[in-house]
């Protein structure tokens, strides 16, 4: 009988040098708010939403005025020139040196409406001549007004205020999407944790019970209480339970290393799971489902974008195969002197006009066969986009409804292993008063295994359903409201 208790003491002892110092107690709540917080997803979850916000930032910059400076420190050139020798009437070389310097500040802004520029610039130029005619100019723009606009063509701007807000508000969901599918990677990892450890527990209880047994087997069969055939069975299961306690305890380290990882935990702290409680009753209408999935679910505002994508290239294809017509205007003052004084006295009217034409008049077909493609796609994604509605509506009856059989399991499930456990018990102590065999106790030790790990199984199937639901919905149906509020708790400014 010592040796035995020895035995599991040192199984104890060794079981906790392995683990390190010290232990941290995690509820299932505790794992998901520190994987959503500290882990390496997390920390990809989080970049992949700043590229996306921060692509958002230049959009919206880029509705603003901005305002340019263009230089041109330093250009010097020397080079052979072909000139006219008027004297000869004959072409001839020359050596041409100069020396160039300018520079334009200018402001610009981006209409939506009209996909056209306007703009305000100002300019200072320098030149100068080397040579045998010497010479240095200074050419001013004072001010000058513009603006240039495709007349028929396509107008970029008005499809990206369509497209970068519904991409910004689509990377919001996704963000909160992407943290409830890491809810559901901590949830299978703390369940198999939480699964890890009931059997090791088992399998510490197993052998001591065994052991246990065994003794008292031993002694019974001293008085020829049982046969040699239970004597042997006995410690045959005295032999396994020592055995699995092994291997349990190796998947139990791999349980508990993966759930450490995925949390990026310290490695001084091992983790302990406490088992949640059944849950209170929630109940879940499909009609509110399907309806919060519409409003928050990214793949609606995915689709959406693939729309709209899609006919922003029927227009764009069909604005590039028709006539098209440049416009530009601008309107201001110049002047050209030997000083930058002169240059900016009495300045000179400037007045551009440029229209650019482009018409299409043979490319056999070529614009044609585009625009027939392009219109193609765009059925092709209206089909695929009503094929994945489908599928999503789908997915989301399925969800609810298993989760509504879940909530049953549990209760199930907690009242068989509360029976299995009485059974167990009192099958252990009419053993050992000699009024029950050694079959009877196996297979009551089996039932409880089983009954515990039905258990656990029910509680993860729960809550991964649950957590299913809140990710297809973006919804807290405990609390009543959208997912949105951990995202304006985070992010209070966009």
């Amino acid at each position: 009988m010592g040796k035995r208790c020895l035995l599991i003491i040192a199984i104890w002892v060794l079981h906790l040098s392995a683990w390190g110092q010290t232990k941290q107690k995690l509820s299932l709540q505790q794992s998901i708010e520190i994987a959503t917080d500290s882990s390496l997803q997390a920390f990809r979850v989080k970049n992949l939403y700043l590229t996306n916000y921060w692509a958002y930032r230049s959009f919206k910059a880029a509705r603003l005025p901005s305002l340019n400076l263009n230089v041109t420190p330093l250009q010097y050139n020397r080079e052979f020139t072909k000139r006219y020798d008027p004297d000869n009437n004959i072409d001839i070389y020359r050596v041409q040196q100069s020396l160039y310097s300018s520079g334009n500040v200018s402001i610009n802004q981006n209409l939506d409406a009209t996909g056209g520029s306007f703009f305000i610039d100002s300019e200072l130029g320098f030149f100068r001549n080397f040579g045998e005619t010497r010479f240095s100019q200074y050419s001013s723009v004072p001010i000058r007004i513009g603006y240039t606009q495709s007349l028929m063509g396509f107008n970029a701007f008005k499809w990206e205020k369509k497209l970068e807000p519904l991409k910004y508000e689509k990377a919001k969901k996704q963000y909160l999407y992407a943290q409830e599918e890491i809810a559901e990677s901590v949830i299978q990892l703390f369940f198999g944790l939480a699964m890890a450890q009931a059997e090791f527990d088992l399998a510490m209880e197993n052998v001591a019970s065994s052991d246990t047994l065994f003794l008292i087997g031993q002694e019974r069969f001293k008085i020829a209480s049982i046969s040699q055939a239970d004597m042997l069975t006995l410690k045959l299961d005295a032999i396994n339970a020592r055995n699995s306690l092994k291997n349990v305890e190796i998947e139990l380290k791999k349980a508990t290393f993966g759930l450490s990882n995925y949390l990026n935990l310290d490695d001084n702290k091992q983790p302990e799971i406490i088992i949640p409680e059944p849950p209170r009753p929630i109940h879940i209408p499909i009609d509110q489902a399907l309806r919060l999935a519409k409003e928050n679910n990214p793949d609606y505002l995915a689709n959406r974008q693939e729309i709209i994508e899609a006919e922003r290239e029927v227009v764009r294809t069909k604005r590039e195969a028709s006539f098209n017509a440049d416009l530009y205007m601008s309107a201001g003052f110049n002047q050209v002197a030997p000083t930058v004084a002169e240059a900016y006295r009495n300045p000179l009217q400037q007045n551009l006009v440029s229209i650019g034409m482009r018409i299409p008049i043979l490319d056999w077909g070529v614009r044609k066969g585009k625009v027939n493609m392009s219109r193609n796609s765009l059925d092709v994604a209206k089909i695929s986009v009503q094929q994945r509605e489908q599928s999503l509506e789908q997915e989301i009856i399925v969800t609810v409804s298993d989760f509504e059989v879940q909530q049953d399991m549990i209760n199930s499930a907690e009242e068989a292993l509360e029976l299995a456990v009485a059974a167990f018990q009192a099958t252990r102590q009419r053993f050992v008063i000699g009024k029950s065999d050694i079959n009877s106790l196996t297979l009551s030790l089996n039932r409880q295994k089983d009954a515990q790990k039905n258990y656990i199984s029910a509680l993860k199937n729960y809550w991964l359903s649950y957590f299913r639901i809140r990710k297809l919905t973006l919804f807290d149906f405990e609390k009543q409201e959208s997912l949105s509020y951990l995202f304006d708790h985070m992010h209070p400014v966009n």
